[in-house]
């Protein structure tokens, strides 16, 4: 297997054991306090983007039309392993500088990069976060925010322990319509809600069997693998199927359940599920499935009643899907139900049901105030230096990416899955320990 051509992984081994050295030989604290985050109030916030296509490409575009009038932030290094990728994005960032390798561009740049935005696909998430945290760097990153379950806990333990500001992808929770929604839930319209139903059709066509070729030369492929297990290039991975092999993604659950199982831990204050159980087509060690159905038990929790929350995907839909009056064209959504009636929301819209109980609603003050844009709180943090403030910091969306992760491994174990959050670990069973942490590649490590 080739070593990376820009990156030697002698000298990346060298460079990894004398930080892993400081870090673990500083007192606790001391790191953060001789490596203060960057980000300064009142200067632009400089950022560098780690996978510049398809969604990276998209956060770019976000990132800047977010800041432009404020000009409260600047996209000075675009980082990718296809050399191809760069001619867009420099279109919108003239000027910024090119990288292969990330760990390259964080030692060219130790002082011109504030904040780090990484849109690489699943299984390199926490690689580049973690390295740019450790780094001080402030850190966006897409949803789901990792690969597997303990690697969302070594992401989130380290923006704590280095005090930054980040922001997982669910762009979405920025949106009036997500807002409304928790207001309306918050303020008991519909009453104790005991059950959530999430579903969602997206579904893609791939290959069972990748079909094996030839790396473009522009690409790096070793450097896309980083962490994962070797797999032969095929272009049935690289550049967008990857989502639906287990080696990079966690197929439709892992690519839509963070948007919308964001939803309801926002509107129901959740925290951890104490039990996961999936059910799918036959399991395939290498393909994700065609449909699944995952379930999460959730605690009491503030004098809210306990909660079922159920995931549907690939045609899949909760059995009193025509019972509740729920429209056939609702091919993805989130639905709430209370004690006292039901409440379907959107991206865009919501409904409560039954339609003629409701028919006079008013809806309840605004408690959320109106975002300033995803990206921009985030941008907005980092100038304050303010951790606390995006509601899609780590530590909240963190418990939403176990979540989703959770459903994808209870469905590889084959077993419902007893989970102490406090731990870490399934208390009943051993058949999930291998989806939880997977062992890195010769070279990787978080």
């Amino acid at each position: 297997m080739p070593t990376p051509r820009k990156y030697s992984r002698r000298r990346f081994l060298q460079s990894t054991a004398a930080t892993s050295a400081a870090y673990w030989l500083t007192p606790r604290g001391a790191w953060a306090q001789s490596n203060p985050p960057a980000g300064t109030p009142g200067d632009a916030l400089n950022v560098a983007v780690v996978g510049v296509s398809g969604r990276g490409l998209a956060n770019i575009d976000e990132l800047l039309k977010e800041t432009k009038e404020s000009k409260a932030a600047r996209v000075v290094a675009l980082c990718d392993v296809d050399e191809r990728n760069f001619a867009k994005p420099l279109q919108l960032c003239p000027g910024a500088k090119t990288f292969q390798d990330f760990r390259v561009m964080l030692d060219t740049m130790p002082k011109d990069i504030d904040a780090v935005l990484v849109a690489t696909p699943d299984h390199t998430h926490a690689v580049c976060a973690v390295t740019a945290m450790k780094h001080g760097k402030h850190v966006y990153c897409e949803k789901p925010l990792a690969h597997d379950v303990l690697e969302v806990r070594v992401m989130q333990q380290t923006a704590r322990e280095h005090k930054l500001c980040t922001q997982m992808g669910t762009q979405i929770h920025a949106r009036p319509n997500y807002r409304r929604s928790v207001e309306i839930i918050q303020a008991g319209i519909i009453g104790p809600v005991r059950e959530v139903h999430v579903w969602s059709n997206t579904n893609w066509k791939w290959d069972a069997k990748p079909r094996p070729g030839e790396a473009p030369p522009s690409l790096d492929y070793d450097l896309w693998l980083g962490p994962a297990p070797y797999r032969r290039y095929s272009p049935s991975y690289v550049p967008f199927y990857w989502r639906w092999y287990w080696n990079f993604g966690n197929g439709s659950l892992g690519d839509m359940g963070c948007h919308y199982i964001d939803l309801p831990f926002w509107a129901l204050s959740l925290t951890y599920p104490t039990k996961v159980s999936a059910e799918g087509p036959p399991v395939d060690a290498e393909v994700c499935p065609l449909w699944q159905i995952a379930r999460w038990q959730f605690p009491e929790r503030g004098g809210q009643p306990a909660v079922s929350l159920n995931w549907y995907c690939g045609g899949k839909l909760p059995e009193k899907f025509e019972e509740w009056g729920l429209d056939p064209k609702w091919k993805a959504g989130v639905l709430f139900v209370g004690d006292k009636g039901q409440l379907y929301c959107d991206y865009e819209l919501h409904r409560l049901f039954p339609r003629d109980e409701y028919k006079d609603f008013q809806a309840p003050p605004k408690t959320i105030p109106d975002s300033i844009g995803h990206h921009a709180e985030w941008v907005q943090a980092c100038r304050n230096n303010d951790p606390g403030a995006p509601l899609c910091r780590f530590d909240y969306s963190g418990r939403v990416a176990e979540t989703v992760l959770l459903g994808t491994a209870a469905y590889r174990a084959g077993t419902e899955l007893e989970w102490d959050a406090h731990t870490a670990k399934v208390t009943n069973t051993r058949a999930a320990d291998a989806y939880l942490k997977r062992e890195y590649r010769k070279g990787w490590s978080l």
